[in-house]
């Protein structure tokens, strides 16, 4: 194994320059920028989550100010064409995490070079010989490859995962360690480093059941890089979401919150080596052999949820259960067809909430109005569901002013809008927010909307209505009096 240097941290293939976060980025940078060596790692330790069809990392890292003067920016590399897939990232103090986030935003250098990194802001500058204790959580999708690349329609699969033994660093780490977490012992395969490199002697990894461990390793230079690769048994799909837009649509007139997500999805899993057997696939549901591809899929929603619906492109599809009581609601369903590895599958599901449900009036402010909503709801799966990008539009009644919102998933944008529907005079107002690289983990995130809905603008859809049936009736009535036979009317 060999060690690369710093000039191959920034290295992303150029299709990575491409990438919605590249697009994104906020902080240009020159092509020949390398952070510098203000900050030393004292201790870092790395934990990869392979438990999902796509990995989780937490970074703790105690960092140290070795400069003379005080220091607020903190860069974090990440190894060649990984970066377009990064999401959520979010950094917290380790000791006091109710302090809240940092901020944590993408610095990207300039069209002769696509190196990025993610700039970290520390909320006041760090003094010289202090440290302090990050806790850096992210994910990576479309991290796992299936490796055969093809099987059969009832064989296991197996993944391939690459990655460093030493994190990807921009300064110095005196000592560091990577933690594996994976979803079963089947692991034929996994590189082996040579003792001289461990800082304790042993032969990595160290193996514990589900669990293997790189390090501890001392001394290690900014931007080295220890190749290395585990592959284990993941008979199970590949879940990845290309597009989710989710339409969340108040009436206060009505008293209803009708939700609506529409999905395009794709299965990541290792292709059919044959033809797809239906027969083979009937006498499978009997022994349950391990299978890759996607057979159902379940949304639990939230209590009080009613109307649900499942409509595909073809239709209507009947293979779905919904399934509501005062504890829970749950909407069952299976695709038309087992969505195997390299097929896609695009469908939209609906239902409807009471407005009190999701709704509050702010006490004390006559016309200010307070909606939370999960920002996705989406299906939840055992092996995890990973969203290229999610576009969630917050539809509020005509006349709603003053939109504020908040949430806790990290946003690339952010728009304010009119649209109109049935028996809308001006347009109702929209709030249209774009995450991307989003996990169903982030299924709990609340998005928080405030806004202001005036008393009078609360008659706008009666009065619209009512004017309508009036000119509806005023022509009918001028229509029904209109003499249009062809001679006129003979005297008596």
């Amino acid at each position: 194994m060999r060690i690369l240097q710093w000039a191959f941290v920034g290295l992303l293939s150029l299709a990575t320059a491409d990438s919605n976060l590249t697009h994104e980025s906020r902080n240009i940078l020159p092509s020949n920028f390398k952070p510098q060596q203000h900050f030393r790692n004292v201790n870092l330790v790395r934990n990869i989550n392979l438990e999902k069809n796509y990995v989780r990392e937490t970074v703790n890292v105690v960092i140290e100010n070795v400069d003379k003067a005080a220091q607020q920016e903190y860069f974090l590399p990440f190894e060649p064409g990984s970066i377009a897939n990064v999401g959520g990232l979010e950094v917290r103090d380790k000791k006091e995490p109710e302090k809240g986030g940092f901020v944590a935003e993408i610095a990207a250098t300039d069209a002769q070079s696509p190196t990025e990194f993610y700039k970290i802001i520390l909320p006041a500058p760090l003094e010289p010989k202090a440290q302090l204790t990050l806790s850096i959580t992210y994910w990576t999708l479309a991290s796992l490859q299936p490796l055969p690349a093809q099987i059969g329609q009832t064989e296991k699969q197996y993944v391939l995962y690459a990655f460093s033994a030493y994190a990807p660093a921009a300064y110095d780490t005196q000592k560091q360690k990577t933690k594996l977490k994976l979803p079963t012992t089947d692991v034929p395969d996994s590189v082996t480093l040579p003792k001289s490199l461990n800082a304790e002697g042993k032969e990595d990894p160290q193996k514990q059941g589900t669990s293997f461990t790189y390090g501890p390793y001392s001394d290690i230079p900014a931007g080295s890089i220890q190749e290395a690769s585990v592959r284990y048994e993941f008979t199970k799909p590949l879940t990845h979401s290309k597009l989710l837009e989710r339409d969340v649509e108040v009436s206060h007139w009505g008293g209803n919150v009708a939700f609506e997500e529409r999905h395009w999805i794709t299965n990541r899993a290792a292709t059919l080596k044959n033809h797809f057997s239906r027969v083979a696939y009937q006498q499978a549901a009997y022994y349950n052999p391990p299978m890759a591809a996607l057979k159902e899929l379940r949304f639990p929603l939230t209590v009080g949820s009613a109307d649900a619906y499942f409509i595909d492109d073809i239709g209507n599809v009947s293979t779905s259960r919904f399934r509501t009581n005062l504890r829970e609601a749950n909407l069952e369903l299976k695709p038309r067809y087992p969505v195997f590895g390299g097929w896609n599958y695009s469908f939209k599901v609906g239902w409807n909430g009471k407005l009190d449900g999701y709704v509050r009036h702010l006490k004390g402010e006559s016309e200010a109005y307070v909606l939370k909503v999960p920002f996705l709801d989406g299906p939840k799966q055992i092996e995890g569901v990973e969203y290229e990008r999610v576009v969630t539009r917050v539809i509020l009644p005509e006349g709603a002013a003053n939109v504020r919102f908040e949430t806790s998933v990290p946003l690339i944008s952010n728009t304010t809008s009119l649209h109109r529907t049935f028996m809308d005079t001006l347009g109702r107002t929209t709030l249209e927010l774009t995450a991307i690289n989003v996990v169903d983990e982030l299924r709990d995130r609340e998005l928080i909307v405030t806004y202001d809905y005036p008393f009078s603008a609360q008659f706008t859809k009666p009065l619209t209505i009512f004017a309508g049936l009036m000119a509806v009736f005023v022509v009918s009535w001028v229509i029904g009096n209109l003499d249009v036979s062809i001679g006129g009317k003979k005297a008596a």
